[in-house]
């Protein structure tokens, strides 16, 4: 791609270094969507310079297989990077690694300068937020052991991937998505590992209270030790070292550990939102072209808080979302706005999991649901619940069974429905009977 007349070179100061700077597009978050980003950009035609910005030390790298194959060792970190070095430069992008931006100076028509905690400043047209979320930290006497450990980015991915052959036991706090993956994958690799969930249900905001029952029964029966309406109460150490070693239970009941992962959430990253004064409500409020209040910035991915995109929602009703669906999609609503088109974000929401054998995949919202059919086949080892609001299908939990998904999904993109009371014969593929009243 070209580069627009108007984005020249300057030079600014970084130490006793002079590091050349260019305006135009600077994405900050070298996240899915921000890489998503700059590749739909280049795709429209968008053709000023790129800076795709990142906190990490590492080229933008896939994040879902963090907790599973690459901790497993079945894949290899190279395989997990998004683009090759020459992409990039072959579509002018500037990528950077390692910076983190400390301040932000923009006017009223969306450009400015931001500031790099090296002392590189980094001028823009147009910005865009790609920060994500970062994991919700807990806080306990003893979280500071060497061994308590978080699964968020590559980093942390390495750091439990070095202890993990010096380990027995593990204990997880947290019975999400993220918790209930890695302890698969750490069962797996030979580990001792019980599960710590504060709440009454596995993956409960997440899912319904039929799939979170079947996960808990599916999990027991392959061995992991999973303890409900359970927390902490402090982790120790031995022998007045720095590892940990086990942990303590709020019953006084005693866990050996010599990694405990938490995984209890995230946090969206709004902090420079807040400092540019853009409206943030759990994440940065956007509309539905990606807009931030400002009317200029663009927020995108797990970090933006939108309106349902969902087909029918309820007016006013917001959401963020945290799915790899969403990085790609939403980054495709910014390019958009960014080049001065307007096309609404309206699709449906899907998501997945992949624990031990069990792959679970989520096509729609079930929030407000009324109804839910169970489809249930123990000898296929499949199961789905389908989620019905007002005699209309809303979503569906399917576990290793893909072609319940993909009706559900489909019929949801089209707004079409599913039955309720044909759907409940487990034999009939949903398919067959989806109808477009």
């Amino acid at each position: 791609m070209g580069t627009h007349a108007a984005a020249q070179p300057t030079s600014v100061k970084a130490g006793a270094q002079t590091l050349p700077t260019r305006t135009g597009l600077l994405i900050i978050g070298a996240s899915q969507s921000g890489v998503q980003l700059a590749v739909s950009l280049r795709a429209l035609g968008f053709d000023e310079h790129i800076t795709l910005l990142g906190d990490e030390d590492h080229r933008p790298y896939q994040r879902p297989a963090l907790s599973k194959e690459f901790l497993q060792g079945t894949v290899e970190s190279e395989s997990l990077i998004f683009r090759s070095n020459e992409y990039w430069a072959e579509h002018n992008v500037e990528l950077v690694k390692g910076e983190y931006i400390v301040r932000i100076d923009k006017e009223a028509d969306g450009s400015g300068v931001a500031h790099g905690s090296s002392g590189r400043e980094f001028p823009f047209k147009r910005l865009a937020l790609t920060v994500g979320a970062r994991a919700r930290k807990l806080n306990i006497d003893g979280g500071d052991l060497d061994g308590v450990l978080y699964l968020r980015n590559a980093d942390d991915a390495l750091a439990l991937k070095a202890r993990v052959g010096e380990a027995t036991d593990v204990v997880v706090i947290g019975g999400g998505f993220i918790g209930l993956e890695a302890a698969s994958s750490l069962q797996k690799m030979g580990k001792n590992v019980t599960v710590l969930e504060f709440g009454p249900r596995l993956v409960g905001r997440a899912v319904g209270a039929e799939t979170a029952e079947y996960f808990l029964q599916a999990h027991r029966s392959r061995g992991l030790d999973i303890r409900l309406n359970t927390s902490a109460s402090r982790f120790t150490a031995a022998d007045g070292g720095r590892k940990v070693a086990a942990v303590e239970l709020q019953d006084g009941t005693v866990l050996p550990a010599q990694i405990v992962l938490i995984g209890i959430g995230v946090i969206p990253n709004t902090q420079l939102a807040e400092q540019l004064g853009l409206a943030v409500d759990n994440g940065v409020v956007v509309d539905r072209f990606a807009l931030a209040s400002d009317g200029t910035t663009v927020a995108v991915g797990d970090v933006a808080n939108m309106p349902n995109p969902v087909p029918g929602s309820t007016p006013g009703e917001r959401i963020r979302l945290e799915s790899v669906n969403n990085a790609i999609e939403h980054a495709k609503v910014a390019a958009y706005s960014l080049t001065g088109r307007r096309e609404e974000y309206a699709g449906i929401p899907w998501f997945w999991s992949n624990q031990a054998d069990l792959k679970l995949q989520i096509a729609g919202l079930c929030n407000g649901y009324d109804r839910t059919v169970l489809r249930r086949d123990e000898e296929r080892g499949k199961f789905s619940v389908l989620y019905y609001r007002q005699g209309r299908i809303i979503a569906a939990d399917c576990v290793n069974a893909p072609l319940d998904f993909m009706a559900v999904k489909n019929a949801l993109a089209k707004g079409q429905n599913i039955p309720a009371d044909a759907a409940e014969d487990t034999a009939t593929p949903l398919k067959t009977i989806t109808t477009d009243s």
